[in-house]
């Protein structure tokens, strides 16, 4: 991608990283840069090459939410407006590599939810966080109501939403929706080698891992110990296991590919989807 583009796209051993790119906006997402999104994590969804991503913002801010500015523009309906959100929220939830959002300056609405939609989510103490929703006569989007009483319980997701209060980076963390707390000038090298450690892991059984933790919460045990029975068994179906026991009885570290192990071993098989 060119340097105006509205999200910028770089791949490492492994790692796609994608950059919302609006600086003038702090990252302000509008009808473009949510369309850039939908496609971008499509694709990731779909190539092999794929076995992490990193999401994170340019110019020093995360995301200052949606654009508001562009309504006065954009025709459309509130409601086929909101289905590109909505995908855009879906798509990253689901996506079946593992996720990190690297946060810097502001995340506020649905550039929030964004970052809580990653995996991990990784700030510095600067970072400032809030559901402004309230502030602007709206109601949380981009998966707040569904992200927030799951990861801070419901009194602690109505303070959130209800206040649209701004928090800081240890708040955030006390209340586990910031995984890390990192200094902005060591940032970059702690994400880009979390993100290479999660790109080395087994990528089937990552994606198993990812889509069980998703769906345990509405299971019960029984119903979650069937689903990790199931899940173990697509496991066991490559190679990544035996690569696995073989690398301790060596003292190395383990190449995982995810190549179902009755595929040649020639084909480029390497595959974080099931």
């Amino acid at each position: 991608m060119t340097g105006e583009s509205v999200l910028l796209t770089d791949d490492s051993d492994g790692v796609r990283t994608l950059t919302l790119n609006r600086p003038h906006r702090k990252n302000a997402i509008d009808p473009a840069l949510w369309t850039a999104l939908r496609d971008a994590l499509t694709e990731a969804a779909h190539e092999h090459a794929v076995r992490a991503l990193v999401l994170t913002g340019a110019g020093g801010a995360f995301c200052s939410g949606a654009d508001l500015t562009s309504a006065a523009t954009d025709a459309r309906h509130p409601l086929e407006k909101l289905r590109d959100l909505n995908e855009v929220a879906l798509l990253l939830h689901e996506l079946p590599v593992p996720t990190v959002a690297k946060v810097t300056g502001v995340a506020v609405g649905a550039g929030w939810n964004l970052a809580l939609g990653c995996d991990l989510v990784v700030a510095t103490p600067e970072t400032r966080f809030s559901q402004i929703f309230t502030r602007r006569g709206l109601s949380p989007d981009c998966g707040g109501t569904w992200l927030l009483p799951r990861l801070v319980g419901l009194q602690q997701a109505k303070r959130l939403a209800l206040l649209a209060e701004t928090i800081d980076a240890e708040e955030a963390r006390s209340l586990g929706l910031v995984t890390w707390v990192v200094d902005a000038e060591k940032i970059d090298a702690y994400v880009a080698e979390l993100a290479a450690r999660l790109a080395a892991g087994p990528p089937v059984a990552l994606a198993q891992t990812k889509a069980l933790l998703h769906e345990n919460p509405v299971r019960s045990l029984r119903d979650a110990l069937c689903a990790e029975a199931r899940a173990q068994a697509v496991n066991f179906a490559t190679t990544d296991v035996a690569e696995a026991y073989a690398a301790f009885a060596e003292k190395r570290e383990p190449h995982f590919t995810g190549r179902w192990y009755r595929q040649p071993p020639s084909e480029d098989t390497s595959c974080a989807k099931q």
